[in-house]
């Protein structure tokens, strides 16, 4: 069985005991969040909603909150000495799925 999710503008294909980095929100260690944005769910047969499965439901277990390695942002023009450097850290929330209800 798997699920289709709809989470911070990306959607994420999961199943139970799986383990994801969504982007970061408001929880706190160890507590249950339920996202009822599901586009879709596959038990036995696909059912694929407009735009979200009627009733269905994932329920995630916040493990803990954290920041990705750093990206650096180059760019450099040819003429004028002219570059930039920038960093980017993502702030993440890592989850893992417990349970997904039809």
């Amino acid at each position: 069985m798997y699920a289709i999710i709809k989470h911070g503008g990306k959607q994420y294909k999961v199943s139970v005991g799986d383990e994801l980095k969504l982007d970061s929100f408001e929880a706190e260690k160890k507590a249950i969040v339920e996202l009822s944005e599901v586009l879709a769910v596959n038990d036995k047969e696909l059912k694929v909603g407009a735009p979200f499965v009627a009733g269905a439901k994932v329920i995630l277990e916040v493990i803990n909150h954290g920041k990705d390695k750093k990206i650096i942002i180059y760019k450099k023009r040819r003429r004028k000495d002219s570059k930039l450097k920038r960093g980017f850290r993502r702030q993440f929330t890592r989850v893992v799925v417990k349970e997904i209800k039809i």
